[in-house]
């Protein structure tokens, strides 16, 4: 599914430059990028959480990827303007959302902007069409106000940092759990990982990477990122 929000809830942008003509394998040809999950980057974004996500996923991908419209990991926004996040960073997203490829699942980092994104229409469709067409989505820390917002925590069992869980519960989840990294994974309907930010956050990101890319090969770069995973191993 390509994540494409209508008209109305972007403006008309342009991507910047395409894949290099020298392709990593050196064929000129463009490879299969494989699966693909997007990163959600808005105002405020946590560049901590931000730069997890990056760094676990990227080894999923093909070699020589990373950067490049092929990755497995892509940053995705409403426009391709610099973004102050929450530390001071300023980064600037690889892919305004209608250009987006079809999508293997989505990551929602946590930010001080966090909430605030989750009234932005054209998150939100975002957000609706990945629902709707069961990709599954991975939310860390204060993320879980911007789904919640959303629309996407109702009626879910939602994990999140503990001092959140009242601002959470106005979300009105089926349950929800401090600070413990919850996979809610539901017949005819689309995953939904969630869980605390910060490095904690490690354990929503591969729980997410195990369902696009299979737990084996999580596992693998779980082990060179010296990241306990699953829990308890």
């Amino acid at each position: 599914m390509t994540v494409r929000p209508g008209p109305d809830h972007l403006e008309a942008e342009r991507l910047g430059p395409g894949r290099p003509e020298a392709q990593p394998d050196g064929s000129g040809v463009s490879p299969d990028p494989g699966p693909q999950v997007a990163i959600l980057v808005y105002p405020g974004v946590n560049e901590l959480e931000l730069g997890l996500m990056l760094g676990l996923l990227s080894p999923l991908g093909v070699p020589g990827s990373v950067g490049t419209p092929g990755a497995a990991a892509l940053t995705v926004a409403r426009s391709r303007g610099s973004v102050l996040c929450a530390g001071g960073l300023v980064c600037t997203p690889q892919l305004i959302f209608a250009a987006a490829p079809p999508l293997a699942g989505i990551l929602v980092p946590g930010g001080l902007g966090a909430q605030k994104a989750g009234r932005d229409p054209a998150v939100r469709a975002v957000l609706a069409q990945a629902q709707a067409g069961l990709i599954p989505i991975g939310v860390c820390g204060s993320g879980l106000l911007l789904v919640g917002e959303a629309g996407l925590v109702a009626d879910r069992v939602v994990g999140c940092p503990a001092p959140l869980a009242d601002t959470v519960w106005g979300y009105l989840p089926a349950d929800l759990q401090p600070d413990r990294a919850v996979s809610d994974v539901q017949l005819g309907g689309a995953a939904l990982y969630s869980g605390p930010g910060g490095l904690n956050a490690v354990t929503v990101i591969l729980n997410l990477a195990a369902q696009v890319w299979g737990a084996p090969r999580v596992q693998q770069v779980a082990q060179q990122a010296g990241a306990a995973w699953p829990v308890g191993s």
